[in-house]
C-alpha cells in the first residue's frame, strides 16, 4: 500500500503548499513508542531535563522567524499573534525548567513512625513518580503553545514522561519545524532524541492512543474528537489517564447594574473578545446573557457596532470555514433567533463575525434551541436577553460544564459583599474552571495559580493544562513504608542529598498522652 501524503495547506486559498511528511505507519507509530519507552530512564535525571527544557527554549527563540513564517502560511493567524504565542511557549518550557529544579512537584512527605498513635504509625515516605510515555494530540488553533512544543509536552517532559505528540494536519509543517530544536535541545543534554517524537495521520492517532506502552494522554480539540480518544483509552485492557479539553461556551452574565453603568465598554470588550484569533480561542465568549430594557438594547446596539466594522477573516482551515457557515445557518434559522450582525460567508476563503439573539424564554423551551448550547467555533456568539436573575440563573442550569464563567457586575455589586451577585458568582463556580469578574476570558495567563480545565465538557479530568500544576497529569504518588535508608530513593532519603522541599510529620513527643 502506497504511504499516504501528508501535505502543508495554505488557508487563505485552500490549495497544497508542500508534502511535509506521510502518514505514520502502524509499525512506525510503534517503532516511536518503544524508542521514548526506552528513553525513560534517561529522562530520570532531574538536572538534565532542566537543560533540556532550556535549551528547547533558546534553539525556538534562535529559529524564530522561520517557525512563524511557517505557522502563519499554515494558519493564517498572522505574524502578531503568533509571535506572542511563541514567547508563551518559550516561556512555558522555561517556567518547567524551574519547577523541575525546585521539585516541589514531586510533593514529598514525610511521616515520623509513632508507635503511640492509634493505630500506630509506621514510618512513611512518599513522592510522586512519572507515569511512562505520554501521547500527546496537538491543537489546531495554537500550533506552538498547544502543540508539538506546547504545554502538554513541556509539562510531560518535565514530569520525566517521553512524549510522541501527534501532530495536527492543519499544521504539519511547523510540527516538524518545532520537533527538530527539540530532538537538539534533548541530544544537547545528555538526552536521546527519543524522548520526543512527532507521528501524522489519523490512524497513527488511533494507533497511539491504544498502544501497551502509552500510560497516559494529554488531547485539546473538539468535543467528537476527543470524546472519541477518551472511550478509546478507557477500552484498552489497561485503561490509562486522559486528559482532553473538549469543548466550551464560556458563558457571560451582565447584570442590569452593570449594563445600566457601562453597556457601551462591555459591548467594546466584548466585541473584541469574540473576535480575538477570529474567535477561534477555547474561551471565547459563546454565550451571553444580557438583561431586557433599554440598557441591555444600548449595550446590544454598540455590539452591532463593533461587530459590524469588523473586518472578515481566514479561519484555521476550509472543513472550519464550511462548519462556522452551516453552525450560523441552523442557529440563525430557529423562530425568534434574529441576527443584527449576520455572522457566516464573508466571501470564498473568509468569514464575518456576528451575533445572535434569543429571549431566555425560547432557549428555556429545549428542543430545537439546544443547538444554541453548543459552541460554534469562530466569530460568533449568543446574546441571550433576560428578564430577570431568576430567568438568568435558569438559563445557566442548562449549561454544561465549561473552561470560564464571566460576570459583569457595576462597581457597587463587586464591592458589595454576600447579595445577588454573590449568589451569582456561587451558581457559575458549579459550571467552569475559572471565574472573572469585569473581564474577558481570553488570554489565559501561564501563571502557578493558573487552571485551564473544567467540568465536562470542558475537560475530561479535574486537572489544568495551563500553568505549573499541570505537571500534575502526569505523575502519580508512591509511599514507602519502613524501607531502610540507603534502599530509598534518592528524593526520599533522610539526609535529603537533593535538597528538595519536603513536608515532615514528626513523631510524637515521648509521654504524649493519646484517647485510646
Amino acid at each position: 500500500m502506497a504511504a499516504t501524503p501528508v501535505w502543508s495547506v495554505d488557508p487563505r486559498t485552500g490549495k497544497q503548499r508542500e508534502q511535509v511528511a506521510v502518514e505514520a505507519t502502524s509499525g512506525e507509530v510503534d517503532e516511536a513508542v518503544r524508542a521514548a519507552h526506552a528513553a525513560r530512564g534517561a529522562l530520570a535525571d532531574r538536572t538534565a531535563r532542566a537543560a533540556f527544557l532550556r535549551a528547547a527554549a533558546e534553539l525556538l527563540d534562535e529559529a524564530a522567524a522561520h517557525v512563524i513564517e511557517a505557522a502563519d502560511a499554515e494558519t493564517a493567524l498572522g505574524p502578531g499573534r503568533l509571535t506572542g504565542e511563541l514567547a508563551r511557549t518559550t516561556g512555558q518550557l522555561r517556567a518547567f525548567a524551574d519547577a523541575v529544579d525546585e521539585g516541589s512537584y514531586l510533593d514529598i512527605r514525610i511521616d515520623r513512625p509513632d508507635a503511640g498513635a492509634v493505630p500506630p504509625r509506621p514510618e512513611l515516605r512518599r513522592y510522586k513518580v512519572p507515569l511512562g510515555v505520554v501521547a500527546v494530540y496537538a491543537a489546531s488553533n495554537f500550533p506552538l503553545a498547544f502543540s508539538v512544543p506546547g504545554g502538554d509536552t513541556a509539562s510531560a517532559l518535565a514530569a520525566g514522561c517521553p512524549v510522541v505528540v501527534k501532530a495536527h494536519p492543519d499544521h504539519p509543517a511547523t510540527s516538524e519545524l518545532c520537533a527538530s530544536p527539540l530532538r537538539r535541545a534533548a541530544a544537547s543534554a545528555g538526552l536521546p532524541a527519543a524522548v520526543v517524537s512527532v507521528v501524522h495521520g489519523f490512524d497513527a492517532g488511533l494507533e497511539l492512543i491504544r498502544h501497551p506502552l502509552v500510560s497516559a494522554a494529554g488531547f485539546t480539540g473538539s468535543i467528537r474528537g476527543g470524546r472519541a480518544l477518551f472511550d478509546a483509552a478507557a477500552a484498552r485492557p489497561v485503561p490509562i489517564p486522559f486528559h482532553g479539553e473538549l469543548g466550551s461556551l464560556n458563558p457571560v452574565v451582565v447584570t442590569p447594574a452593570a449594563a445600566a453603568e457601562r453597556a457601551e465598554e462591555i459591548a467594546a470588550g466584548l466585541a473584541g473578545s469574540v473576535t480575538l484569533g477570529l474567535g477561534q480561542f477555547c474561551v471565547k465568549p459563546g454565550l451571553v446573557l444580557v438583561p431586557e430594557g433599554a440598557d441591555g438594547d444600548r449595550l446590544t446596539g454598540a455590539l452591532t457596532k463593533a461587530l459590524g466594522e469588523t473586518e472578515p477573516g481566514v479561519l484555521l482551515d476550509h472543513r472550519m470555514r464550511e462548519n462556522f457557515v452551516s453552525g450560523v445557518r441552523e442557529r440563525a434559522a430557529l423562530p425568534g433567533v434574529e441576527a443584527p450582525v449576520t455572522p457566516g460567508s464573508g466571501g470564498e476563503h473568509t468569514v464575518g463575525a456576528g451575533y445572535l439573539t434569543v429571549p431566555a424564554g425560547s432557549l428555556l423551551e429545549g428542543g430545537a434551541y439546544e443547538v444554541l448550547l453548543e459552541e460554534c467555533f469562530g466569530p460568533v456568539t449568543v446574546v441571550v436577553r433576560y428578564g430577570d436573575q431568576g430567568e438568568a440563573e435558569s438559563v445557566l442550569g442548562l449549561l454544561p460544564g465549561n473552561l470560564s464563567a464571566t460576570l459583569q457586575l457595576s462597581a457597587a455589586e463587586a464591592d458589595g459583599g454576600p447579595g445577588p451577585a454573590a449568589e451569582l458568582i456561587a451558581r457559575v463556580t458549579a459550571l467552569a474552571g475559572r471565574i472573572l469578574v469585569n473581564g474577558w476570558p481570553t488570554g489565559v495567563a501561564v501563571a502557578p495559580a493558573q487552571h485551564h480545565g473544567g467540568p465536562y465538557p470542558a475537560a475530561t479530568s479535574h486537572s489544568t493544562s495551563v500553568g505549573a500544576a499541570a505537571v500534575e497529569r502526569w505523575l502519580r504518588p508512591v509511599v514507602y513504608q519502613s524501607v531502610p535508608d540507603p534502599l530509598l530513593p534518592q528524593e526520599l532519603r533522610e539526609a535529603n542529598p537533593l535538597g528538595l522541599p519536603r513536608r515532615v510529620t514528626p513523631a510524637a513527643p515521648r509521654g504524649d498522652a493519646r484517647p485510646a
